[in-house]
């Protein structure tokens, strides 16, 4: 079995792990609403079905001589809209329901889609020229993402609670490195100078991925699993577990 199977085998099972993980921590939520316990366990299950179809030899095509793995960006459409989403609860945790912004959970989620959107049409132009246009439309719609992040969303999460607004800030550093990481990786890689090979980048989508979606819920889950069973938010109805 090839180096980058058994990385994407590894990458499955981790997710799964991680998957399992946020159910049994769902069996007894801690005050924490069991939305956010869905929305973690969906994001890796999610991605472990792209990275199996990868593990399988499909999810990818040859272009200009090079291999683009489309199913990484099936998995990204979908997961990284759900992680923003996540991290956008979590800063309306406090926030009751009728308040929240529902205008600016859907800027960033479009935001978002657009980057990936961006990235594929990169990966997928034969042309250096397209290539560098739609990588530069993608990081314009990145900076939207760290925008809506960084300044109402992070403004919100500190006016609502300092204790929030502190793990607020702990999870969107967190992801903020992790997320400017896939862009380098991916003008670094095969796809921009080739500075590293296929196996390397492999494996850097195995790593920043897995920190990213089940390092981030779980810092996300265990700071809301404390910070509710001492204070719970009065706005929501005592969790059920099913």
């Amino acid at each position: 079995m090839e180096t980058q199977t058994l990385l994407y085998w590894l990458y499955v099972a981790l997710m799964v792990g991680g998957a399992l993980l946020f159910w049994i921590w769902s069996r007894d939520p801690k005050n924490v609403p069991q939305y956010e316990y869905s929305l973690a366990m969906l994001i890796p299950i999610w991605s472990a079905l792209a990275y199996t179809g990868m593990a399988l030899g499909q999810g990818s095509v040859e272009v200009a001589g090079q291999t683009t793995y489309y199913a990484r960006y099936l998995d990204w459409v979908v997961s990284t809209p759900l992680l923003l989403l996540a991290l956008g609860f979590t800063a309306m945790f406090y926030t009751p329901k009728h308040e929240r912004s529902i205008t600016l959970l859907f800027g960033l989620v479009a935001a978002d889609v657009v980057m990936i959107l961006c990235g594929l049409l990169a990966d997928l132009s034969e042309s250096s020229t397209a290539r560098l246009t739609w990588f530069l439309c993608g990081v314009g719609a990145f900076v939207a993402v760290l925008y809506l992040l960084w300044v109402p969303l992070r403004k919100l999460a500190a006016n609502s609670d300092v204790e929030l607004g502190s793990i607020y800030n702990k999870l969107l550093s967190f992801l903020t490195v992790l997320w400017i990481a896939y862009p380098t990786i991916w003008a670094l890689g095969p796809s921009g100078l080739f500075l590293f090979g296929q196996t390397i980048e492999t494996l850097l989508f195995v790593v920043v991925p897995f920190l990213s979606k089940v390092g981030f819920s779980i810092l996300d889950l265990s700071y809301l699993r404390d910070l509710a069973s001492r204070r719970p938010p009065k706005h929501h109805k005592a969790p059920v577990a099913v």
